[in-house]
């Protein structure tokens, strides 16, 4: 079990190519985005926020919690 996110679903349905392009429309560093996208690191409740509001979406259709098959 843990947190995901649906960032990269996300950039698709939006249209953006490139993840700078949807970076830079969130306000934040491609680098840190990539990871985002990545699964390397989750975005705090902060800037998951900041983001459901930049693409006008709620912030459960961003992240969620990933159950494991036995809970």
């Amino acid at each position: 079990m843990g947190v995901k996110n649906r960032l990269k679903e996300i950039r698709h349905q939006m249209f953006f190519d490139k993840k700078k392009d949807i970076a830079e429309f969130l306000g934040l560093a491609p680098a840190n985005y990539s990871r985002y996208e990545h699964q390397h690191v989750q975005p705090s409740l902060e800037m998951a926020l900041k983001m459901a509001r930049k693409l006008n979406m709620k912030v459960e259709d961003i992240v969620y919690l990933e159950e494991s098959p036995d809970e």
